[in-house]
């Protein structure tokens, strides 16, 4: 049993570290591979680079750019589902690091449009939650 203990006290430190080490290496902060790249141009549905300006750019001139984000997010979440609005979100957070003040609010928003979507059915608009803004979107969604 000793022999047990002390194989495991060795061994789980440098499991931790090694998996620790390996999660940091995916996080936003950390600077995109070409896979990672690819994989975003692949599942993207945005339409950027085809006649469409990015999402808070030009398309909503007049506004701040958290409301024509929030605008844009909108008319995905109506053209799609939250799911992709939720992208477009995490994107953009990435992309332009001086809108993160605004986006708990912004998925927050997401959420209650999302119930509003889905006719109240809350159960469904929070299938679509994700960890974009430390839940924010699951809160709005409960809140909806």
């Amino acid at each position: 049993m000793r022999r047990i203990g002390q194989t495991v006290a060795l061994t789980l430190p440098v499991i931790l570290v090694t998996t620790g080490t390996l999660a940091v290496t995916r996080v936003p902060w950390a600077p995109p591979t070409s896979l990672d790249q690819q994989v975003v141009a692949a599942s993207s549905n945005d339409g950027a680079g085809i006649g469409r300006a990015p999402a808070g750019q030009a398309a909503n001139p007049g506004l701040a750019p958290q409301d024509a984000l929030r605008a844009d997010l909108l008319d995905e979440l109506r053209a799609n589902n939250p799911g992709t609005a939720l992208d477009l979100l995490e994107r953009t957070m990435r992309e332009k690091p001086a809108l993160t003040p605004y986006c708990s609010t912004l998925a927050a928003d997401l959420g209650k449009a999302a119930v509003r979507k889905y006719q109240g059915d809350v159960q469904r608009a929070r299938s679509f939650a994700r960890p974009v803004c430390d839940g924010s979107f699951a809160s709005g969604a409960t809140a909806g």
